[in-house]
């Protein structure tokens, strides 16, 4: 049972309560069967003379510990919709993959120019830049690959999942743009959260939608449900990973702590204040929970990981 109080006054929401239906076992099982995937279909080729391996280089990135979340809101978005978990394992795979593709080019020197992430150093410090670049456009690659290779589903179910993952790397990418545009500036509300929508949410909205290639006979008012749900969690998410980068610890997050404020990132804490943060963050949750009205005990893993996704500390 969850209540106001779980937030510790921080997040003020004001649902009062809420059933939370995910054990850590669930994230445990899935985290497991994400990694023994990843570790099936990512290339594993000798390591050349020179030291440098555009495979290792993948495998690098993608093994590292990360949260996972976004394979984890593709299976609990699957549970929700009752979609076989095997029928996601593609699309669980491909949204990771996507993910690892763009903290790599997010890390770059060009870009964030970041040395630290998920607690190792950045895959261009690890190997050197046109490897890590390499490396990001072959994660990107591969991802849509396992997404036409997927023998057990129709092809109109391949082509929806293809085109809800492409919109939303598309969108990733323009997200990142328009973040790069926005150092040093002072963006209103509206501007700034389209950029975060983009550069975050578009990747999460993704992860809880691309399950709706594979239902069967899915109403379109649960399709909007999950869409209203992911597009309030995803900018919840963004700004509570903007306000970690002011309160965060670089050793629990394992990424540097206050790299926004070094470059004059345009986020939340900075144009609005950390209270404000953490009170939009607050009413986002709500309108993401309140989404999910729809659905029956079978979304209540959405609604853990949602509450995972404002509580978190990395």
């Amino acid at each position: 049972m969850v209540t106001g109080d779980r937030f510790e006054g921080k997040i003020p929401v004001t649902i009062i309560e809420m059933t939370s239906g995910m054990p850590d076992n669930f994230k445990r099982h899935y985290r497991l069967r994400l990694n023994d995937l990843l570790k099936q279909v990512l290339p594993c080729s000798t390591t050349s003379k020179t030291g440098i391996s555009l495979d290792a280089a993948m495998r690098y990135s993608a093994l590292s510990a990360g949260k996972r979340l976004r394979p984890l809101l593709v299976y609990a978005s699957g549970r929700a919709l009752g979609v076989e978990a095997e029928k996601l394992d593609q699309a669980a795979l491909a949204v990771e993959l996507i993910h690892c593709y763009s903290l790599i080019h997010d890390d770059l020197p060009a870009m964030d120019d970041d040395d630290l992430r998920r607690g190792q150093p950045t895959v261009h410090m690890a190997f050197d830049e046109a490897t890590a670049i390499l490396a990001g456009d072959a994660l990107q690659t591969l991802a849509f690959d396992l997404l036409v290779r997927q023998m057990d589903v129709a092809n109109s179910s391949k082509i929806q999942a293809l085109q809800i993952l492409s919109k939303a790397a598309m969108d990733m990418v323009r997200g990142q743009a328009l973040d790069i545009s926005f150092e040093g500036k002072r963006p209103g509300q509206e501007q700034l959260e389209e950029m975060l929508q983009l550069k975050t949410g578009a990747l999460i909205g993704a992860s809880t939608l691309l399950p709706t290639a594979y239902a069967e006979n899915l109403p379109e008012s649960k399709c909007q449900s999950l869409s209203d749900f992911a597009r309030a969690i995803g900018l919840a998410f963004q700004i509570r990973d903007d306000v970690l980068d002011v309160t965060g610890d670089t050793a629990v997050m394992g990424k540097p702590q206050g790299s926004d404020a070094g470059l004059d990132k345009a986020s939340w804490p900075a144009r609005f204040g950390i209270d404000e943060a953490h009170a939009r963050t607050g009413q986002l949750y709500e309108r993401a929970i309140i989404a999910l009205e729809h659905f029956d005990d079978s979304a209540d893993m959405l609604r853990d990981l949602a509450e995972q996704m404002i509580i978190r500390n990395h």
